[in-house]
C-alpha cells in the first residue's frame, strides 16, 4: 500500500528528501526535528517500509533527547505499524508522535504542509 497522499508523485523521493534534511542538520533545534520527522511520518506512512524507517528515526531521536515519554510512544507505535498495515488501519495526516493519538487522522498543520512541499521540490531537483 503506497500514496501520495495528494501531493503528486511518488511518495519515496518526498520521504527521503525529508530524511536526508534530518540527518544533514543535527544541531538543528529539537522542534524543527521533530517537524521534519512528522512530515516524513505523514508522507511514508502507507508504505510499510517507510513507516517502520521513520519510527526508527523518531524513536533514535527521543532517545538522544532523553524524552522518555516520546521513547515509550515509539516503541508502542512500532508494535502498531505492522497491525497497521496488515488490517489497513492507518490514520492518514497523523504525525506519529507520543503526543498525539495513534489511531486518528489528522489534518496536515500548516508548517508540515510547508515542508511536505519543500521536500517535494526538493525530490524533484534530485537533491
Amino acid at each position: 500500500m503506497s500514496g501520495d497522499l495528494g501531493l503528486g508523485l511518488d511518495a519515496r523521493p518526498i520521504f527521503d528528501a525529508l530524511l536526508r534534511q534530518f540527518h544533514a542538520s543535527p544541531q538543528m533545534d529539537t522542534e524543527a526535528a521533530w517537524d521534519l520527522l512528522s512530515a516524513a511520518h505523514i508522507v511514508g506512512q502507507t508504505d510499510f517500509r517507510m513507516h517502520c524507517r521513520v519510527h526508527w528515526a523518531m524513536l533514535a531521536f527521543a532517545a538522544k533527547t532523553r524524552d522518555g515519554g516520546e521513547v515509550l510512544g515509539q516503541l508502542f507505535r512500532l508494535g502498531l505499524v505492522p497491525m497497521g498495515h496488515l488490517f489497513q488501519r492507518l490514520p492518514l495526516g497523523n504525525i506519529g508522535r507520543a503526543n498525539v493519538s495513534a489511531f486518528e487522522s489528522m489534518h496536515v498543520a500548516p508548517r508540515l504542509a510547508e515542508l511536505l512541499k519543500t521536500a517535494k521540490n526538493m525530490s524533484q531537483l534530485d537533491l
